[in-house]
């Protein structure tokens, strides 16, 4: 899919979502003609608020990309929540509306204000308190056994961020936050999954500044996802390098004789013709197998050749829909959208909640997460 075709897919449900929530607030409100001509402008101006935020970022205007970008991704957070909202009680007034031949109802039945002014509300305090959970990042810890350790060493701890979108929302604040977990966890080894930066802002140095300043022991690895390439993919491996990570596009690394590191590039290059030579399955193939393999893909897509050449997969890329209920659409797309997932010939597979957000800097029911992963001998 290009990012044309992605644009328009997203216009076009995105004035969809609105064109519902404007028949419901005329419903509710029954505004006269200037009143729905002011809602119409307001909604026209929120729909196109992304695009704004982009071509702002691409004059280099910090501020008002920044301005539109809060506004209009709150709102879009917001918005979604109420269209959810308003749909499960148009479900229940659908339903009601059923049964009024057999039963009398009608005292059930929510008015049209009711049906606005109830989800309505319910969004709104979501999107409070959803603004919030973006920011507790939570450490999840998961222990392995393996007897693919060397003697003498009896764990490695490996921490993972994804999706951090570093850019016109995600910015320093969002990064001290994570190395406070970081600096508490003590990995030896930091692995990013992928979307580390988003947007086009040339201003994300202070970002990439602080975490450069975190090394641990075994160093520090990434691999692109497929908002590198929407940014740009020079300008986003340098940033990634800028950070001090060692990109694995299509590469493989034995590190420290512990443990091996497989990682594969996003399907995304394809697109963009920048895709590389060579099958995962012959990357893999030339690992030692006495250690422990680690496959880092942005997204959590399994190839089939490759089963039993890994132990673990881990991605990130679904956010966990970020917001419930897109959750269930997540799922809808990729088989394993969240958690640990056991696959067959032995490998298996984790799915990150990743760690920072993309558009509204909500969360609900998704919290954000540093993985922590604990390679324990028997």
């Amino acid at each position: 899919m290009t990012m044309s075709l992605f644009l328009t897919i997203f216009l076009t449900l995105y004035t969809g979502l609105h064109y519902y929530l404007y028949g419901k607030i005329v419903g509710a409100l029954a505004p006269g003609a200037p009143g729905k001509a002011l809602l119409g402008v307001i909604f026209i101006f929120m729909i196109i608020a992304p695009v704004l935020v982009r071509l702002a970022e691409r004059h280099e205007l910090d501020l008002l990309a920044r301005l539109l970008a809060y506004t209009g991704y709150i709102w879009m957070g917001v918005a979604f929540l109420c269209f959810s909202l308003s749909f499960l009680v148009d479900l229940y007034r659908l339903l009601l509306w059923g049964l009024s031949p057999w039963l009398d109802l009608s005292a059930l039945r929510p008015s049209r204000r009711t049906a606005f002014f109830l989800p309505g509300l319910l969004s709104i305090l979501i999107g409070f308190y959803g603004f919030y959970a973006a920011l507790q990042i939570k450490t999840e810890t998961h222990t392995l056994v393996t007897e693919k350790l060397p003697a003498g060493v009896d764990r490695l701890r490996i921490a993972f961020i994804s999706d951090l979108h570093l850019g016109v929302i995600v910015g320093e604040d969002r990064v001290k936050r994570v190395l406070r977990v970081l600096e508490e966890a003590k990995p030896d080894l930091l692995i990013s999954l992928g979307d580390l930066v988003d947007g086009q802002l040339n201003h994300v140095e202070g970002s990439m500044a602080l975490l450069a300043k975190y090394q641990p022991p075994l160093g520090k690895y990434a691999v692109p996802g497929n908002h590198e390439y929407f940014v740009g993919l020079p300008y986003a491996l340098a940033l990634t390098q800028e950070a001090g990570f060692t990109l694995l596009r299509g590469e493989a690394v034995t590190v420290g004789g512990l443990v091996n590191l497989a990682g594969a590039d996003d399907p995304t290059a394809q697109r963009f013709g920048l895709a590389l030579p060579g099958e995962e399955k012959t990357l893999l193939a030339g690992l030692p197998r006495d250690r422990f393999t680690l496959l880092l893909k942005h997204q959590p897509l399994v190839e089939e050749d490759s089963l039993g050449l890994f132990d673990l997969q881990v991605s990130g890329h679904t956010h966990r829909g970020q917001i419930f209920p897109f959750y269930l659409l997540t799922r809808l797309v990729f088989p394993y959208p969240t958690g640990f997932a056991r696959l067959s010939k032995g490998s298996s597979l984790y799915t990150s909640r990743g760690t920072g957000t993309w558009g509204p800097p909500i969360r609900f029911l998704a919290p954000p997460e540093v993985t922590v992963l604990d390679l324990v001998r028997p």
